[in-house]
């Protein structure tokens, strides 16, 4: 089980008084004390974790928000940034004796400019509502994680998402130009730009991926594309998980680089045919949905090739699709993947490690071996062309064994990452989750130098404690 550090007393001695003059910094309907309203802030994506917050503020300015931080570093009260809650590692949890800053009020689009690519959003803009401003012009943004429906764009920054078109686009630090950043003590500060390559030290990249450590994101400036002629996706199903991650690697190291290649496994294209009906291969072990763009030429290019280099392996199956009404049939099941799986299990811990593709044929064999080991089952569906890892390990959080078999298998499965050279998170963050497995990738030196980064931002480490390092050492820090 995850620990978390214990509250200050004076703090909660405090909490009237706290709730009264955070009533005199933000109108009346942004603060949020009684128990009943707290209740949905108490978890986030990873639900297994659950710890009522002190208040939550709804602030809708960037002012607003120096205003809470201001006051919080003023009195030594712990703050939880939120964006929409959907964070897979408990980046969102909240403390007894802490504060949570929600910015889902702050959802405008503040400019769009088409000559130059770029738009200007608030940080509760959802992810999927950025291309919905801008498609009707022919231009879309490019990261589009799978909750990219809720998501909102803050929280994307903080985790530095992806999505199943990050292989060609890229994941949200690939297409940043600049940011609206508010420190502990209150100070607003922009970084970056309208443009790309700002001058000096790389402060968007530093912030990118900081998971609330540093500061608060309240606007972010992204790139916007001009959207593809057309893109059409084709459907591969394989005999074994091992052979679908050599054709995978086979793929990428032609040189091949579609717009999305991601992976399911057995179980995985059952959960989502049952739920989605979208004409998935009950027979295979695996499948692979690829996606391509461009014009027609260039599509019927591409697919070709990939089929070229997938009838090397074997395939039970291969579907084109001839339409885009195809390609969305192909999509449907994967994007529901999550929520399929949930149907079939009571519960299940969603990992989010990140391999070499050539090592995808091994790690999918050892998952495997972990399921029977451990005996829990997975589903495998994930981000296969840059090797980001989703495993699903079901289980059931009613029975207090099962959970830590889950946790164990989980935690073995990012160790594995690590041993074939990859990383413990290729998009959700380390949150609370992987929070105590850091020491299998850095050594006490990169941890420390780590650590002073967060304090060189974070004195007092108020900003979203309890999560990214080891406990060990961190209150000495903020003593």
């Amino acid at each position: 089980m995850i620990r978390l550090p214990p509250p200050k007393p004076e703090i909660l001695a405090r909490r009237d008084g706290i709730l009264a003059d955070l009533g005199r910094l933000l109108p009346e309907d942004a603060v949020i004390g009684e128990a009943i309203r707290l209740r949905p802030y108490e978890t986030d994506g990873l639900s297994a974790y659950r710890q009522m917050p002190l208040a939550v503020t709804l602030p809708r300015t960037t002012e607003e928000v120096a205003a809470v931080l201001r006051y919080c570093h003023a009195n030594g009260i712990r703050v939880v940034p939120r964006g929409a809650g959907t964070s897979l590692s408990g980046g969102a949890l909240p403390l007894e004796d802490a504060v949570v800053i929600g910015l889902m009020r702050m959802n405008r689009i503040l400019e769009v400019n088409y000559d130059d690519r770029f738009a200007v959003v608030e940080a509760g803009v959802t992810n999927i509502g950025i291309t919905k401003a801008v498609e009707g012009d022919g231009f879309f943004y490019a990261p589009d994680p799978s909750s990219q429906l809720a998501c909102m764009i803050g929280g994307n920054v903080m985790m530095n998402s992806g999505g199943a078109h990050c292989l060609k686009y890229g994941v949200t630090a690939n297409n940043l130009l600049g940011l609206t950043f508010v420190t502990i003590e209150g100070e607003v500060v922009r970084i970056g730009g309208q443009h790309l390559d700002a001058a000096g030290y790389d402060w968007l990249g530093l912030i990118t991926g900081s998971e609330g450590q540093l500061g608060m994101v309240t606007e972010v400036t992204v790139r916007i594309l001009r959207s593809p002629e057309g893109a059409r996706a084709m459907l591969a199903a394989f005999s074994s998980v091992e052979v679908a991650g050599q054709a995978v690697d086979a793929i990428i190291g032609a040189g091949v680089i579609p717009v999305a290649l991601e992976f399911m496994d057995k179980p995985c294209i059952h959960a989502c045919e049952a739920f989605a009906h979208a004409g998935y291969p009950l027979d295979a072990e695996a499948v692979l949905i690829i996606e391509v763009e461009g014009s027609l030429a260039e599509q019927d290019m591409l697919l070709n090739r990939i089929k070229e280099i997938c009838d090397r392996f074997e395939p039970i199956s291969m579907k084109l699709a001839e339409s885009a009404e195809q390609s969305l049939a192909i999509w449907k099941g994967r994007k529901g993947a999550f929520g399929a799986v949930g149907r079939i299990s009571p519960d299940y811990l969603c990992m989010d490690g990140t391999i070499p593709t050539g090592e995808l044929p091994h790690v999918l064999k050892r998952i495997g071996e972990m399921s029977a080991h451990y005996g829990l089952g997975v589903a495998n569906v994930f981000h296969a062309g840059d090797g980001n890892l989703h495993p699903l390990i079901m289980f059931d959080a009613n029975d207090a064994e099962s959970f830590r078999k889950a946790e164990a298998f989980g935690a073995d499965i990012l160790r594995l990452c690590v041993e074939v050279g990859g990383c413990l998170t290729g998009e959700h963050g380390v949150g609370v989750e992987k929070r105590d497995l850091m020491v299998a990738q850095f050594t006490p030196r990169e941890l420390a130098l780590q650590r002073a980064v967060k304090s060189a931002f974070d004195p007092g480490w108020l900003l979203n404690p309890a999560k990214v390092f080891p406990l060990e050492g961190n209150e000495a820090l903020a003593a």
